[in-house]
């Protein structure tokens, strides 16, 4: 058998060769041929013909069928009994643009504009949706966290009320290593528990302050995500349990309001931060919105392949990549195609890469699985959807390796793990790096809540150990502070944008470079008899024990 090389970039690096299993592949791939790979699928997969691969669009058609052929071509079965295909059932929620909300009381009166200083929509899968005259009530973060002795709810009747909430948590206001993770974001930061909590607390409306800072993202982000068609899993009971309305304010029309009621936003927001924070009620100001929805009910598909394990098969290694993304705004002006080249026509074209690398070597002992999912970008909804419908059982699944995003701007000498400290795969990927003459480092912004945002989440949720990794930022060629840049860049003016486009001028090998060292940790894993776990004191190793019990 021949070792996997790395001539290319990594030669020209002086770094040395990636490391396989004794068992190694058939064929000699290099960086430079799986840079090709890349580039082949990425510049078809992010093409205005695939439409933004939105789900349960022609250009899903487009892009599960393509998915499909790849794995065909390379002879890996397909992972669900004699299909490639997992369906998800999904209601498409399109509310219309000419949404109002107004708030008014006392001397102050507002009505929002849509997209430019508001947005909201529902959960709720009806058509028609009203809120009128609902108390407002500042919520401070929105958390309650028994564990942490902490609750902004304390005290308070919410129900039927507009509940105002601080993205992220206070941990990040406060930099207080001790309240929270500090810097980093917990779960109860991210917008989805927000709107999780205000609906279990009964409020009508949620509406989270955006603040480009604790959120990670600009205005623009929230504007093109929450805008045209919004993808939801299929609720039985259409989501009534949901709060009515979900939105956000932007920061000015936050202020004005509070200044409208006698407030100071930003003294109230100081206070938020601090324990023993109560919630308080905007005086007389209320609330009224109204909007329209379109639905449509529909299927969407998770695509789904495997290389059989010939001594343990229900044991798996699970790979995973978001095809999808946000699809055609017919509303946009000029270009509305959202391309989602980086994000994650990247991601996609690198889970085909390792699935050919990985068809090219002796049959390992345990299965190698790749999971391209749905609706992403609305929520981890195919993961989730996986996750709660699994086709492999979920206790002997081994690892989730989740690739989002993939990097375009060169090799780098680092590779950065998201959600840093979590579990034991990260020792395989250290191993795995320091082949390349490379090193594993945590994520320079942990505070954006990057490991609460794509699929690997819904893995860990159910003890599933989950490597998030992303390229690193050190440029061989030009430096950390140059990639740091190159990466901020991205963030600032291509992410959720519809210039997130392929460009051939793209330097790949960096991606093509983080590619192997996945394949390393999956080629490793396959071979093993042990279950990697987590670190003591991560939130999911209890589930992860508890689900191992026994077997």
């Amino acid at each position: 058998m021949i070792k996997l090389k790395l001539f290319a970039a990594l030669t020209l690096l002086g770094a040395p060769l990636i490391g396989c299993s004794d068992d190694s592949a058939n064929m000699t791939l290099d960086t430079a041929e799986v840079e090709a790979i890349l580039h082949q699928h990425i510049a078809l997969l992010a093409s205005d013909e695939y439409e933004g691969r939105a789900p349960a669009t022609p250009g899903e058609e487009k892009t599960i069928n393509y998915l499909q052929q790849q794995f065909e071509a390379l002879g890996i079965a397909p992972g669900n009994g004699d299909s490639y295909f997992q369906s998800v059932s999904v209601t498409e929620t399109t509310t219309a643009s000419d949404a109002v909300l107004s708030m008014k009381g006392g001397n102050y009166q507002a009505t929002f504009a849509y997209a430019q200083e508001m947005i909201v929509g529902s959960q709720q899968q009806i058509a028609a949706i009203e809120v009128v005259d609902s108390e407002v009530v500042f919520v401070g973060y929105g958390i309650v966290a028994p564990e942490r002795n902490w609750n902004d709810y304390a005290g308070i009747d919410v129900s039927g009320k507009t509940v105002i909430i601080l993205v992220n948590d206070p941990g990040y206001a406060t930099q207080d290593a001790e309240l929270f993770n500090g810097n980093a974001m917990t779960y109860y930061g991210r917008w989805t528990y927000k709107f999780e909590e205000a609906a279990r607390q009964g409020a009508a409306a949620a509406l989270i302050v955006h603040e480009t800072g604790p959120a990670g993202y600009g205005w623009e982000v929230v504007s093109s995500s929450w805008s045209g068609p919004q993808i939801g899993l299929q609720a039985a009971n259409l989501n009534l349990d949901r709060a009515e309305i979900e939105g956000w304010l932007t920061l000015d029309s936050a202020e004005a309001l509070f200044a409208g009621a006698g407030l100071d936003y930003q003294q109230l927001k100081s206070a938020a931060a601090q324990r023993g924070f109560s919630a308080v009620p905007l005086a007389d100001i209320k609330t009224s919105v109204s909007i329209e929805n379109s639905l449509r009910v529909s299927e969407s598909q998770n695509v789904i392949a495997m290389i059989p394990g010939t001594q343990r098969p229900e044991e798996t290694i699970i790979y995973t990549g978001h095809w999808d993304h946000l699809g055609v705004n017919a509303e946009l002006p000029g270009d509305n195609i959202y391309n989602g080249a980086v994000d994650n026509a990247t991601g996609t074209a690198a889970l085909l890469a390792l699935a050919r690398l990985h068809s090219q070597q002796a049959a390992p002992a345990r299965s190698i699985v790749f999971l391209a999912v749905t609706a992403e970008e609305s929520g981890l909804l195919g993961s989730q959807w996986y996750a709660e419908h699994p086709i492999f059982p979920l206790a002997k699944t081994v690892a989730n390796i989740n690739m989002d995003a993939m990097g375009t701007n060169g090799p780098m000498k680092d590779i950065v793990v998201v959600g840093y400290g979590s579990s034991e795969l990260e020792n395989y990927l250290e191993q795995a790096a320091n082949k390349q003459g490379r090193h594993i480092i945590p994520e320079p912004t942990p505070e954006r809540g990057y490991y609460y945002r794509s699929d690997h989440f819904n893995f860990a949720k159910m003890g599933i150990p989950a490597l998030y990794a992303e390229s690193g930022e050190d440029s061989v060629e030009n430096g950390r502070e140059w990639g740091a840049k190159q990466a901020q860049d991205y963030t600032d003016n291509r992410y959720h944008a519809p210039s997130d486009e392929y460009n051939s001028e793209w330097d790949l090998s960096g991606a093509a470079q983080d590619i192997f060292p996945y394949f390393d940790v999956a080629d490793k894993l396959s071979q093993e008899i042990r279950f990697p776990n987590w670190f003591e004191g991560n939130e999911f190793k209890a589930i992860r024990d508890a689900s191992r019990l026994g077997l």
